[in-house]
């Protein structure tokens, strides 16, 4: 029985960060299965409500799949001496510290949690980041003063993480003595859950309201629906605000969008600067992939560099890693990497509508379909016979590709992004609305298309 729940750990380890791991599950002991019910103890009833709520369901499939049993229950019980025993394995004898040598190579990451290599100095700015990178600059200028709190937002994998650490390393730049901590909100929360348990929230609330002059919280949307941690990051929030202690946050979304999270934190969220990273341009992914192959020693060429940045849009850590996916093939293959090797390599790792599809792409497939040229469709030209197939045209590029709006405007003519979006808004309209012939003209391009 005990090799079948470190099995079935031994899964969960892998399914879950390590702080909700170290957290939950490793409090918990497993006392057999007495026919279809597994018991369990815990330390206490808020670690018991917690699982049940959280992870019950995860233990109890993976121990239904080491058995081979279609459904287990579980019995979860309170033993107070685990919690003695997890007190007792903290304070325990610890390994000895590293040499004060190797100590000293890293003091930054050790003492803040910060990133060494996410700085302004390796951050390709761009009209999509423009405006981020200027305020998190003025934020580390200037700490707790201007953009207090500033307030990063914006899609997956486009330079949130990185922003927010170029800011803690700029302050200590011009700051060596200032007191800085990177945490995640996961982190934040996890560890607030722990200082509850072990009764500890005073030594809690000093670390974060006191020994810190800047906090830096990534994904801050984490806090949503979890509204004992949302009311004590109010309370920090209050303590570190008042005090001018700047507050950098960063989130997938706009304050007000985030689900489930508490108005008043929403209104904070707002007091200083909030900016948003959009999707790069082809223009800021071809400079992104040209500064990461020079990191990282590689040899690319413009058709290249031009080619990677057509075929990721959004994602600038996909554009990264299929850069690297290169040179790590081109080294093993002991070849140069040009355009047909590109081609070859990474192609079939994508969905081939995605593999072959660019705004070209489809205003080619727009023309062929409606009778004009691509000249006209670039143009200024008002008159029905183009305005409503390049408005088509731009809404299926927002559709399938998620071109911002500031690139498809310089793609169709060097048009303004309000224009982009307001032709996109009309043909959404439209579309909802069931109006048959934009549909079916729609429909028609992009099975041409393969989309």
């Amino acid at each position: 029985m005990s090799e079948l729940w470190e099995s079935a750990l031994s899964d969960l380890r892998k399914r879950l960060s390590v702080e909700s791991f170290e957290t939950w599950l490793s409090p918990i002991r497993f006392d057999g299965i007495d026919g279809k019910t597994v018991q369990l103890s815990l330390p206490n009833r808020f670690c018991a409500d917690w699982i049940r709520t959280h992870y019950l369901d995860l233990i109890l499939e993976s121990l239904c799949e080491k058995l081979g049993s279609d459904s287990l229950q579980a019995k979860l019980e309170i033993d107070e001496k685990l919690a003695d025993r997890i007190n007792r394995k903290k304070i325990s004898p610890s390994p000895p510290p590293p040499p004060a040598r190797n100590r000293a190579e890293e003091p930054a990451r050790l003492s803040t949690g910060l990133n060494p290599k996410y700085r302004f100095e390796n951050f390709v700015v761009g009209p999509s980041n423009q405006l981020a990178n200027a305020a998190s600059i003025a934020a580390a200028t200037n700490p707790g003063r201007k953009y207090n709190p500033l307030f990063i937002y914006g899609g997956v994998g486009l330079g949130k993480t990185h922003l927010i650490n170029a800011v803690g390393h700029r302050v200590l730049q011009n700051r060596p003595n200032v007191k800085i901590l990177y945490v995640s909100a996961e982190r934040f929360t996890n560890e607030f859950i722990r200082s509850l348990q072990n009764q500890q929230i005073n030594e809690f609330r000093d670390r974060y309201r006191n020994q810190y002059d800047i906090i830096l919280i990534d994904d801050i949307q984490f806090l949503a629906s979890r509204e004992q941690t949302q009311e004590e990051f109010f309370h920090t929030f209050n303590a570190l605000y008042h005090s001018d202690k700047q507050i950098v946050m960063s989130c997938d979304v706009y304050p007000q969008q985030i689900r489930e999270m508490e108005d008043r934190l929403v209104s904070r969220f707002q007091w200083g600067m909030v900016a948003d990273i959009q999707a790069p341009e082809l223009d800021t992914r071809m400079a992104i992939v040209k500064k990461k192959a020079e990191q990282e020693g590689i040899f690319l060429s413009d058709d290249v560099s031009s080619f990677l940045a057509e075929m990721v849009k959004s994602n600038v850590r996909e554009l990264e890693g299929m850069l690297l996916r290169l040179a790590v093939k081109a080294e093993l293959l002991n070849r140069s990497i040009d355009i047909e090797f590109a081609r070859e390599t990474l192609r079939a790792s994508l969905p081939p509508s995605e593999s072959i599809t660019t705004v070209e792409d489809i205003q080619r497939a727009v023309c062929d379909y409606f009778g004009i040229r691509l000249i006209q469709l670039k143009s200024h030209r008002r008159h029905r016979s183009v305005t409503q197939p390049r408005m088509i045209a731009m809404y299926i590029c927002r559709q399938h590709l998620g071109t911002s709006y500031t690139e498809l405007g310089w793609r169709f003519g060097g048009k303004d992004h309000t224009t982009i979006i307001n032709a996109v808004r009309k043909i959404s309209s439209l579309v909802e609305n069931e109006d048959r012939n934009i549909r079916s003209s729609i429909e028609a391009i992009e099975r041409k298309l393969n989309l």
